[in-house]
């Protein structure tokens, strides 16, 4: 009888902790009540956006490391938003990171992005979304290089390049 109760529990347990670990899918990266310069239902985003810039833009996705097109890229210009083309990052502040994405050590200037608390992965990070159209862009992360110590960890996808 006892175990019969317990296994009870602890089913009761697994499927509680299965429900609250599930991820919301088609969750737009933007907030519903932050308003953004340029808005766009998520029927016409999908129209403009390729099936993975929609992806990591407007669900907060994350192209897999070392993947992406602007990760070992060197070349001297502006990272801009792919979906709106807010200019974001000047390729002066771009450094190898070793983490399979594009890091910059700064934003291009404060009032390019919008920084956001993350706790979707259970711990707390700052979420980088473009102050224009609100996508998401990737995270910043405090163990970048001088002068500033952060690392903005970004999608390539998620940009475009105007070479100077």
């Amino acid at each position: 009888m006892s175990s019969k109760i317990l296994a009870l529990v602890l089913m009761s347990f697994l499927m509680a902790g299965t429900t609250f670990c599930q991820n919301k899918t088609g969750t737009p990266a933007h907030s519903e009540t932050k308003k953004y310069e340029i808005t766009r239902t998520e029927s016409e985003w999908k129209e403009i956006l390729t099936e993975q810039e929609y992806e990591v833009l407007r669900n907060k996705g994350t192209e897999y490391a070392f993947t992406g097109k602007y990760n070992d890229f060197k070349q001297k210009g502006i990272f801009v938003c792919a979906g709106c083309g807010n200019t974001l990052f000047d390729s002066g502040s771009k450094y190898d990171s070793g983490s399979g994405w594009p890091s910059f050590y700064q934003p291009i200037n404060q009032k390019a992005i919008v920084l956001e608390k993350d706790n979707s992965l259970g711990v707390m990070r700052e979420e980088i979304l473009c102050a224009r159209c609100g996508g998401h862009l990737g995270h910043v992360f405090p163990d970048g290089p001088k002068p500033t110590g952060l690392r903005y960890c970004v999608n390539s996808i998620s940009m475009d390049f105007v070479e100077r």
